[in-house]
């Protein structure tokens, strides 16, 4: 992240060589001065493979557990004084930012500002939408949420003890890019949160987070999505630190939580994966379906709406479950798919129950995801997915995973193109 340039090579990947006439190197390195920083990303060719998966995408999914750690690792970590004890490391957002006149560091500047601006396109606005949610519970900060694409079309009032934090898996996106370029115009500060080395977000922020997920080849996000929230989770922790909101013990227990996350979807992921294709079949001929969730839920709800449109072709909406009476019930209707999100940590989760029974009464196909143990669904729902228990905050890691497996399946069944979706890009590097 910075000014520099980042020349990365793949070093392990054999690529063919680039020619370039000797007048044009010339007159590049000739027409103003450069600092090249050279450094060599490495990716092995397993990375790059699909292995024994019929897709890549699947492939993503399943390997969100070694994601997750690679996200983690060098950041969630043990005092060497209290063995017991963990400490978030951040490394870039921690170092004083250079021409900085107090000698403030990204993070400290972040705990002290005025409002946070998170701006992002799809999948990432999700991500940024628990970003918020962790932000506000943990640090006590304002935070907003913007698609990108709409912040960069108006007159975004930002001042110069705003903080814009841009998120992007590719770290390419054309709108997320130029919404940085307003940001610095108004001498904002402009942290980064991308998955590709050396990208454009990368080189065009003051500092930033990268995921160290892997390569995703598939287009729809993924083990990106995870990745974007643990990074936003240990950003939030870190904040409620430095604001001195949070205590040695609390944290400890937080970390804790953390770093167990990937270990839990790792044992789960094998009879998990059997349980959503079984579930597939039933829901593979539908032509809508509904994805409704509270509180920090709400954006998994629409994630798990987006992942279904985007490779299944099917149309999907997701609402927040505290809405339904103001439109969404109006849809609920015979044998219409409904994933409910309702773990009993959320505090909606009464009214959550409340409005499951009302869909039941409706005849939706309705699927809930909850805590593992709870049958308080167990005559309301058509299928029941038990998730592992966790904190309130880290819950969306898992709730995301079988959304993920559903989406897969059924677009599977259908006999979509599940890599590379009709219409769609990777990266969406143009208006």
């Amino acid at each position: 992240f910075g000014s520099k340039i980042g020349a990365h090579l793949l070093a392990t990947v054999p690529t063919p060589p680039l020619v370039f006439p000797l007048f044009v190197l010339q007159w590049v390195l000739q027409s103003r001065p450069w600092t090249i920083r050279l450094s060599a990303w490495r990716m092995s060719q397993e990375q790059i493979e699909k292995a024994e998966y019929p897709h890549f995408t699947l492939k993503e999914i399943k390997g969100q557990p070694r994601a997750l750690r690679d996200t983690m690792r060098g950041r969630l970590c043990q005092r060497d004084d209290e063995p017991h004890s963990c400490d978030i490391k951040l490394g870039d957002l921690e170092k004083p930012l250079e021409g900085e006149e107090n000698g403030l560091s990204p993070l400290e500047r972040m705990a002290d500002a005025k409002r946070i601006i998170i701006v992002a396109c799809g999948t990432s606005v999700n991500s940024g939408m628990v970003a918020k949610y962790a932000m506000e519970s943990f640090a006590g900060l304002r935070v907003e949420v913007e698609y990108a694409s709409e912040f960069r079309y108006r007159q975004p009032l930002i001042s110069l003890q705003d903080v814009v934090i841009a998120i992007s898996q590719s770290g390419e996106t054309a709108d997320t890019l130029e919404a940085i370029r307003i940001a610095k115009e108004h001498q904002a500060l402009t942290i980064g949160i991308v998955n590709v080395v050396g990208s454009s977000i990368a080189r065009n922020t003051d500092a930033g987070v990268y995921l160290h997920a892997g390569p995703e080849i598939g287009v729809a996000s993924t083990k990106a999505f995870t990745g974007q929230v643990v990074a936003v989770l240990m950003i939030a922790l870190k904040l409620a630190v430095q604001r001195k909101v949070l205590s040695p013990a609390a944290l400890d227990s937080y970390c804790d939580a953390l770093m167990a996350v990937p270990d839990a979807i790792q044992r789960w992921l094998e009879p998990l994966d059997r349980q959503m294709k079984m579930i597939a079949k039933y829901f593979r001929l539908a032509s809508n379906a509904l994805f409704c969730g509270c509180g920090i839920q709400y954006p998994v709800a629409l994630e798990g709406a987006l992942k279904l449109k985007e490779i299944s072709y099917i149309h999907a909406e997701g609402f927040s479950a505290a809405e339904v009476r103001h439109g969404p019930l109006t849809l609920i209707r015979d044998f219409i798919p409904v994933v409910c999100i309702a773990f009993k940590s959320d505090p909606a989760y009464e009214a959550l129950k409340q409005h499951i029974g009302e869909f039941k009464d409706k005849d939706a196909a309705l699927v809930v995801l909850t805590d593992e143990g709870n049958e308080d669904f167990a005559d309301m729902a058509n299928f029941i997915v038990h998730c592992p228990s966790s904190k309130l905050e880290f819950e969306p890691l898992f709730a995301a995973v079988p959304l993920q497996l559903l989406s897969y399946y059924v677009a599977d069944m259908r006999g979509c193109s599940i890599d590379q979706p009709r219409n769609l890009a990777k990266s969406v590097t143009v208006e």
